[in-house]
């Protein structure tokens, strides 16, 4: 009696947890969808390209490939494991989900990523410009520049490689010829620091048709790094 009375708790305790697993998944997926609809609309990424993800537990949660995002439903979110699965029935994946699983792969603590086409930022990457730190915003990014990792073709493992090594030590990129990338703890923070990403762009783009921007030096950026590091909620008095 005793062992059939822990087996009846046992399969309610699965079931209970199943169906936490299952709402945090499908609020998880409303979240893409507002993200990119978010990007989208504010003119980060035009049209349908850019795209979004989320971690999952041992899985994310992506965007799928050639679809308007005012079309999704939450069941056209994909979901990939991390070792790059995903299972039948369900839409294809954004051509860009291999560089996402990379991103999670090199930043375990990361929940977001956010790929954009904005203009200034694509304007830079397609010159072959990387961000100096001529403004100590570029510090949002998470060291003295926001690099520039080099062309591949999109969608291949070699683009995902060079994002990667991108995103080792910073939480923004650009990519050669192609856009940006964001990372966050979370879709709002990657969003967030999307958007500051371009801002930056723009600004840099405007200060380099003056002449040869002034950058500051590295020991102030360790500084910017170290104030950031406790700005605003983060600080406890």
């Amino acid at each position: 009696m005793a062992t059939a009375a822990k087996a009846t708790r046992d399969r309610a305790a699965g079931r209970r947890r199943g169906a936490t697993r299952s709402a945090a998944e499908a609020a998880a997926r409303r979240a893409v969808i507002e993200t990119a609809l978010a990007m989208s609309r504010s003119g980060l990424s035009p049209g349908r390209s850019g795209n979004v993800s989320c971690r999952l537990g041992d899985a994310m949660l992506v965007t799928p490939t050639g679809m308007a995002y005012e079309a999704l439903a939450p069941e056209d979110i994909v979901h990939v494991g991390l070792d790059g699965s995903v299972a039948d029935g369900q839409r294809k994946p954004s051509s860009e989900w291999r560089f996402h699983l990379a991103a999670y792969r090199v930043r375990p603590a990361i929940g977001a990523v956010v790929h954009t086409h904005s203009l200034h930022a694509t304007v830079l990457a397609c010159a072959h410009r990387p961000i100096p730190a001529f403004h100590y915003m570029v510090a949002v990014a998470g060291g003295n520049d926001i690099p520039l990792v080099p062309y591949a073709t999109f969608g291949t493992e070699e683009l995902s490689r060079h994002v990667a090594a991108g995103l080792a030590e910073r939480n923004a990129i650009l990519m050669a010829n192609h856009g940006q990338i964001a990372v966050g703890p979370t879709l709002a923070t990657a969003l967030e620091l999307a958007h500051e990403v371009e801002v930056l762009a723009e600004q840099y783009y405007k200060v380099l048709t003056l002449g040869r921007p002034v950058v500051l030096p590295d020991d102030e950026m360790r500084l910017m790094l170290e104030k950031f590091a406790s700005y605003g909620q983060k600080a406890q008095g």
